[in-house]
């Protein structure tokens, strides 16, 4: 890799710049059509799923209801970072203050996880401060305490996988409540309370974790929704409701599966300072974050466009359909310039994770990368 250092590197950044740009202006018409194919087949997943739940419990149902939920977020993720507020003519519903928010939330993104509390937790802590301390989503963090108890790695990797199937409702829609508290407050940092605390209804981070994480998703999911079988019988209601807990399951194994490896292993960086500028904060972005294998609409519908994390955390206001077009660019300019870019299957990177959390790697923690202090990357110009 080429020194942080060298005066090459002032071209480095200037193309990403550039692309960044390129790629905001040519997203268009195409982009939008793109986007509405995937929102209706999730609904049509949700509705076909909905439309079987009354039928004992089967993996069909389960993994369209699933799918269905697994897309309101994929839709949330990107739309929700703005990836569509600067396209011509797109609906006010497809922006990132109308998506999700306010009465929208049932139709847009009913899950575990407030849409407010899911913008300052990932859109602003996660993404500003990856891999320094103040990241909330540093698995390798989060997880030392259960590290730290000597457990084997056979008792580690089988509390991972039962957590890996509830992790929504028990790690995330929690989680990022503390912080939106911790936000509204204006504390520095991330001192996040336990998570028996996190659901502790005697205090008053536990009772907004009841009223906005738990109860609009769980009345309405696994209340409200078995319930419109009851003209049926009772058995279609208990059967509706095993089919949204098995939907339930697969979701969170599936978003467990494509969103934890793309920062955790031991090929990737952690750093204990800031960003010294921004040249430094674009490169942590690509040295702190892995792809899985891309192309495609099934391939990358199934892993949620998250197998572009790298495009997306040097643009996160890219369309899904602009990370296809401009990841083979970045890819093919850190190739030029000797910048680590990791890109694997996603299995591969499930076990690299899984050998962080159960103490086999450790991660590599930088300080501030050298260098950067002193060069002023010359992008301005660009932008006008």
């Amino acid at each position: 890799m080429k020194t942080t250092e060298s005066p090459d590197l002032d071209q480095f950044f200037a193309e990403i710049e550039r692309l960044g740009i390129e790629h905001r202006r040519a997203a268009g018409e195409e982009d939008l059509k793109h986007l509405s194919r995937f929102e209706r087949i999730g609904w049509a997943s949700f509705v076909a799923g909905l439309a079987s739940a009354g039928l004992p419990p089967n993996p069909l149902t389960a993994s369209l209801l699933s799918q269905g939920a697994t897309t309101r977020w994929m839709l949330m993720h990107h739309i929700g970072h703005r990836g569509y507020d600067r396209i011509d003519n797109v609906p006010a519903r497809w922006t990132s203050k109308v998506f999700g928010r306010g009465r929208r939330r049932v139709v847009d993104w009913l899950d575990w996880i407030p849409p407010d509390a899911w913008h300052v937790e990932h859109d602003l802590a996660h993404h500003y401060h990856l891999g320094e301390p103040d990241d909330p989503d540093a698995l390798d963090r989060n997880t030392a305490p259960l590290r730290a108890t000597g457990m084997g790695k056979r008792t580690i990797q089988a509390i991972v996988a039962a957590f890996a199937g509830t992790w929504t409702l028990t790690y995330y829609g929690p989680r990022t409540i503390a912080v939106l508290r911790q936000h509204r407050k204006k504390e520095r940092g991330i001192n996040l309370p336990t998570s028996v605390q996190m659901f502790d209804p005697r205090s008053d981070q536990g009772r907004e974790t009841w009223r906005r994480v738990v109860a609009p998703n769980g009345a309405i999911r696994f209340v409200a929704l078995p319930l419109l079988f009851l003209p049926f019988g009772r058995r279609r209601v208990r059967n509706a409701l095993f089919n949204m807990l098995l939907a339930e399951l697969l979701r969170n194994l599936h978003t467990f599966l494509v969103i934890t490896p793309s920062h955790t292993a031991a090929d990737l960086q952690r750093f204990e300072a800031p960003a010294a500028d921004r040249r430094e904060f674009l490169l942590r972005q690509i040295v702190g974050s892995a792809n899985y294998r891309v192309g495609g609409d099934v391939f990358d519908f199934a892993h949620m466009w998250l197998n572009y994390q790298i495009e997306h955390h040097v643009w996160p206001d890219l369309s899904m359909l602009q990370y296809r077009l401009v990841q083979p660019k970045l890819k093919a300019l850190c190739e030029e310039y000797g910048i680590p870019y990791v890109q694997e299957p996603v299995w591969k990177r499930l076990r690299r994770t899984l050998r962080v959390l159960d103490g086999t790697d450790v991660m590599p923690v930088a300080q501030s990368m050298p260098g950067f202090a002193e060069a002023e990357a010359e992008v301005e110009l660009l932008a006008s």
